[in-house]
């Protein structure tokens, strides 16, 4: 979200580059050759390999985010079901510990069916917990214990970070301050003109008026879907998006001068500090704000050839909604938890479009990767939107393992984003790494399903690209399903596309790299070099599904 109005305030000439190239509907979806995209060659796929043959098991991706429409249209017949639970009953019928879990789990809830929606920043509650500690100059820190000064500095660490986030968030909340202050009377007057409570910005653009007010009603909204290149998307969507990137921002600039609130805790009541307290939540997997994960649902497994906004990746595909994600850092208990409850109900790809700057709880996660890769379980993950060089700089939750010998997880894969032009071969906003980035996938302009019913739009990020690989890996595993994570990942880096020519480095306006020093691969994912390899690999799977479910704690 923050790249959609960091595009709206700084990229002016970014956008402008952007409009100018042929960024169509499902561009992702094709290739260089067909379509002169950089897409992952997902269609001459389909059409050339897969034409004749029969998939030969249905795979369950679980996304772990924000919440899911399960009503969807595009989404609806391919969200997963837990057929040994009995709806609405009130009781766990398959004795996995977790009641009424129909299609999915919300660590994020109460058992009063409330649900935590906006929370703080991870840095920010670190840095509360540290300053009551090291925040005075009571203290010596030459007298400090070797864990004491490794937490010292973690808190100078947290400090500097929230000083240099909070001058950045400043710019945007005095950009945006006066739009965010107008946007919502010019939407109101144009509703009740316009005779609809929702309305995308391809037809406010056929609507015209010559009242002066309702004029520049409608300029300010149009300006705000032209800039931000969301045309196809609602009024209501849109503007959810920016006052909630509005608000986000604010708590950065706000985050020095007073403590977060604990949203969480006020809401979900367990006991965060005991990792075993797992069976908490409720089984609202749309939650507050499903925008996130519903477009990532799309993208993997969006029902194919139904004349209906988008075709997913994957063709014979269950999307397990876990929500774990809230609008803020989400908390590493909940994402623990999250994959452990993927990998016991029979999970076998696990999307994870999310991403903080500090673990406190890394173990906790680590754990649930480990079991993860036990059970024959592959982990993507989306590499980050902040441009920065994750070889060098944090990002959570990462493969490198902070426990055991092992230094990095077998059935983990990062994704970087990218564009469908040779201008923008690595997007602009995309996180890198020659050790950290496997592979970069298509992650601009990707156009997918948005709660609604019947709802589409654009969203750009690694958040997009992430969902793409896990739709080809689901898409191997299905018609070669004796495939191990490891061999998954093997192919897919394998199969890439090289890019040889010089790319924009991430973040830069005009330093050029190859690909190849941006990530480990140096290609973009191509399903149809993946089916070719796919077929000529031996597959080396020794179980035939994932443990079953856990037991609940008494």
């Amino acid at each position: 979200m923050k790249q959609l109005f960091t595009l709206l305030i700084s990229f002016a000439f970014f956008i402008t580059t952007l409009s100018a190239q042929s960024y169509f509907k499902g561009w992702h979806l094709g290739n260089i050759d067909s379509n002169h995209v950089y897409g992952a060659n997902v269609e001459k796929a389909y059409a050339e390999i897969l034409k004749n043959k029969t998939p030969k098991k249905k795979v369950i991706v679980a996304v772990i985010d924000s919440g899911i429409d399960t009503t969807h249209e595009d989404l609806k017949s391919v969200i997963w079901t837990n057929k040994k639970e009995i709806p609405g009953n009130g009781l766990d019928d398959d004795k996995n510990g977790y009641i009424d879990d129909v299609h999915g789990w919300n660590f994020l809830g109460g058992k009063d069916g409330k649900n935590v929606g906006k929370d703080s920043y991870e840095g920010a509650r670190i840095y509360y917990k540290l300053k009551k500690v090291y925040g005075t100059n009571n203290f010596d820190e030459k007298s400090l214990s070797a864990s004491q000064l490794e937490e010292f500095k973690l808190y100078k660490r947290v400090e500097a970070q929230l000083e240099s986030q909070a001058k950045e968030a400043s710019m945007y909340v005095m950009i945006l301050k006066d739009i965010v202050v107008k946007i919502p009377t010019a939407d109101s007057l144009l509703k009740v003109n316009l005779s609809k409570a929702t309305y995308t910005g391809d037809e406010l653009q056929d609507y015209k008026t010559t009242d002066p007010v309702l004029a520049k009603a409608r300029a300010t909204m149009l300006g705000l879907f032209q800039q931000t290149r969301q045309m196809d998307n609602t009024n209501t969507s849109l503007i959810a998006d920016l006052l909630q990137f509005y608000e986000s921002e604010k708590s950065k600039v706000d985050a020095l001068e007073k403590e977060p609130p604990h949203y969480r805790d006020d809401v979900v009541k367990d006991n965060y500090d005991d990792p075993t307290d797992k069976f908490y939540g409720n089984n609202d997997v749309m939650g507050t704000d499903a925008s996130h994960g519903t477009h990532v649902a799309g993208i993997i497994g969006a029902v194919r050839n139904n004349q209906k906004g988008i075709d997913g990746v994957a063709n014979n595909v269950e999307i397990m909604p876990i929500r774990a994600v809230p609008d803020g850092d989400e908390h590493d208990k909940d994402i623990a938890n999250a994959i452990r409850y993927a990998v016991n109900n029979g999970a076998w790809v696990i999307n994870m479009s999310f991403g903080k700057s500090f673990s406190p709880e890394k173990k906790w996660v680590d754990e649930a990767v480990k079991y993860a890769e036990s059970k024959g379980v592959l982990l993507v993950h989306a590499a980050g939107n902040d441009a920065k060089n994750i070889d060098e700089e944090d990002n959570f939750p990462s493969r490198k393992s902070s426990i055991g010998t092992e230094s990095y997880f077998s059935n983990w894969i990062t994704i970087g984003a990218s564009g469908a032009s040779e201008n923008e071969v690595a997007a602009n906003f995309s996180n890198f790494g020659k050790k950290e980035v496997n592979v970069f996938a298509p992650g601009v302009k990707i156009y997918s399903t948005i709660p609604g019913g019947n709802t589409y739009g654009e969203k750009d990020g690694t958040s997009m690209a992430a969902p793409l690989v896990s739709g080809i890996a689901a898409l191997l595993l299905s018609y070669y399903p004796e495939l191990t994570p490891q061999q998954i990942i093997q192919i897919i880096e394998s199969s890439s596309k090289t890019v040889d020519n010089l790319v924009v480095k991430p973040g830069s306006e005009n330093e050029k790299l190859t690909l190849k020093e941006l990530s480990i691969t140096g290609g973009i994912v191509d399903a149809y070099n993946s089916l070719k390899l796919a077929a000529t690999t031996k597959g080396e799977r020794k179980i035939s599904a994932p443990a079953p479910a856990a037991k609940k704690k008494k």
